[in-house]
């Protein structure tokens, strides 16, 4: 891929090795952003000491060996031995039209491809998603969109809680009211959320109640077929509650992504056998315990990984250990990737420890858990109704889209919009904005939910990105040219244009970042910077109106690879990118 800090990092290395000998061919050139250059490389900072030099001295010699050719316009050695690397606009014009020919914009598949489960979203059957699920849905998706993007074999894990202990009382609720209250077509999730309620409050209450229920998991858990009619009922109103805000926040999740806990019911007992085999657990205070080395209480006593309890019933850790164990014998995964709130932390590293004891997580296989901070109010606490209830997803993105479309009456339309198109674009833009606004900080971090913010058009917003590459649009049909035709060649010539050309070049830098870390947050800086980029040279650099012919053929061209570098990267995010604003 055109490059410029790998590219300039090839080079380097050369020079290193030229200098100090074939050992040093694979050393860091450390290549880094400069106040003074396009780049510049740290190498001899970094290597001066082991190698008995003096950095300035080391540096002067990696340039007198480093081989510029038409990439490197100007070397220069600063300060204590950095070496400052200003690029050829030639060069950089030549790459911007390979970006512009290649219809993945110049980014090579991985050279070796993995199998990646990405497990996310993961509500709770016959329960309504809450805001709590927004982060671990969307981050989630556009860690699958961008591995994919890279070219690795993506499979998408829904790993709903559909099993357990509270499914005795919601079976033995429904009985009690008649199948019809959960079985309707139209059946909403905010009646079987009340429904739920209802049950827990009967629970609670009512001993024979209670009775019945534990009885009923009992049921359950051996496969009685009438139960497990009841409980899919449950199950599939829940699912269409769960496709119906998947489709409205274009998040690529079907039924076929599902395996909850009920999935891997069969296979708890198998992996506590196996984990007793191999005297990793054993009995501790009636329970089956592990014990993974490192992790210990306040106390300094040696936490244990409950893998079965007292009374002889499994929890979160067991079906997470049988998760782990299906997916390397059975799924044969390279890398797993749990996109979980922060919380769970101390449970994932624990649990990662007891599978790497039993053998199922090794070096091949690499398991992470992709922690999720909270979404905060603007008072800086847990975001929550006024009432001090748990914010509903659904209300939460009508009040997004509601917010957007008072936003965008306010701002100047070069078209006026019917009704219909209207209320599609500002579908996209309210969506568009909660997603961003989740996407554009580090997933592990805290944020703070706040719709003036997220819902401008200026700053770094949805709406501000999605606006960017609309407006290119517009340019290109007023000037009656259809974008994929628009090829150039790229001449640079005004200091924005090649400003814009050069920060195009990082695409493929930023996917592969975020791909390997599983960060979104670093694609949408990257993104952000190209529509800033863009914006600079929109005001300074006129299209339709160059001076020349030449100079509107290259402008054209680079409108044309923003443009698609702006929606690929937008896609990847999950954002949608309306035609036109």
């Amino acid at each position: 891929m055109p490059d410029p800090q790998l590219v300039l990092a090839a080079r380097v290395r050369d020079a290193l090795a030229a200098v100090l000998g074939p050992s040093h061919a694979d050393a860091d050139p450390v290549i880094r952003p400069s106040q003074f250059a396009d780049l510049q490389a740290n190498a001899a900072l970094a290597l001066a000491k082991k190698v008995g030099r003096k950095p300035r001295e080391l540096a002067d010699e990696i340039v007198a060996h480093l081989d510029t050719g038409d990439v490197i316009a100007k070397v220069e050695v600063s300060g204590p031995g950095f070496i400052n690397l200003t690029l050829s606009d030639t060069w950089i014009a030549e790459q911007t039209g390979r970006v512009l020919a290649d219809e993945r914009l110049a980014v090579p598949p991985v050279e070796s491809p993995q199998k990646v489960i990405v497990e996310y979203s993961s509500p709770n059957v016959a329960k309504e998603m809450h805001v709590g699920h927004l982060r671990t849905t969307i981050v989630g998706d556009s860690i699958a969109r961008i591995l994919e993007f890279l070219g690795h074999h993506v499979v998408r894990d829904n790993h709903v809680g559909d099993w357990g202990t509270p499914f005795g009382m919601l079976i033995e609720h429904l009985l009690d009211l008649g199948e019809e209250a959960a079985a309707r077509d139209d059946s909403s999730v905010s009646d079987l959320t009340a429904f739920y309620q209802a049950a827990r409050q009967k629970f609670d209450g009512d001993p024979a109640f209670a009775e019945r229920s534990r009885q009923r998991v009992v049921e359950l858990q051996a496969g009685d077929p009438e139960t497990l009619r009841l409980w899919q009922i449950l199950v599939d109103v829940s699912k269409r509650y769960f496709n119906s805000v998947y489709a409205r926040l274009g998040v690529t999740l079907s039924d076929d992504d599902i395996k909850g806990e009920s999935f891997y019911n069969d296979m708890l007992g198998p992996t506590v056998q196996e984990l007793e085999d191999k005297g990793i657990a054993a009995l501790s205070d009636g329970a089956l315990c592990a014990f993974p080395p490192g992790f210990t209480g306040r106390d300094g006593e040696p936490l244990p990984v409950i893998i079965r309890k007292r009374d002889g019933g499994y929890n979160y850790s067991t079906s997470d250990l049988a998760t782990v164990r299906y997916r390397v014998d059975v799924e044969h995964a390279d890398r797993m990737i749990y996109v979980v709130g922060a919380p769970q932390a101390l449970h994932f590293q624990m649990v990662f420890a007891v599978a790497r004891m039993a053998g199922w997580l090794n070096e091949e296989v690499r398991a992470e858990h992709a922690q999720i901070g909270n979404v905060l109010g603007t008072d800086g606490k847990i975001l929550r109704t006024r009432a001090g209830g748990t914010v509903k997803l659904a209300e939460l993105l009508d009040e997004a889209v509601e917010r957007a479309g008072r936003a965008f009456d306010e701002v100047p339309h070069e078209e006026a919009f019917d009704e219909a198109t209207r209320a599609e674009i500002v579908e996209a833009v309210g969506i568009g904005a909660v997603k961003y606004a989740d996407l554009s900080v580090a997933r592990d971090s805290e944020y703070v939910f706040d719709f003036d913010r997220m819902i401008a058009f200026k700053g770094n917003t949805g709406p501000y990105l999605q606006y960017a590459a609309a407006r290119i649009r517009s340019i290109f049909r007023r000037g009656g040219v259809d974008p994929d035709t628009a090829t150039g060649p790229v001449k640079i010539g005004h200091p924005a244009e090649r400003a814009l050309a050069l920060r195009l070049l990082g695409f493929g830098a930023a996917v592969a970042q975020a791909g390997e870390s599983a960060e979104p947050h670093k694609l949408a800086a990257y993104v952000f910077s190209v529509a800033d980029a863009y914006t600079s040279f929109y005001e300074n650099c006129p299209v339709l109106q160059a001076p020349d012919e030449e100079t509107k053929a290259s402008r054209l061209a680079l409108c044309a690879a923003t443009l698609r570098t702006l929606e690929t990267g937008l896609h990847l995010l999950g954002v949608p990118t309306p035609e036109r604003m």
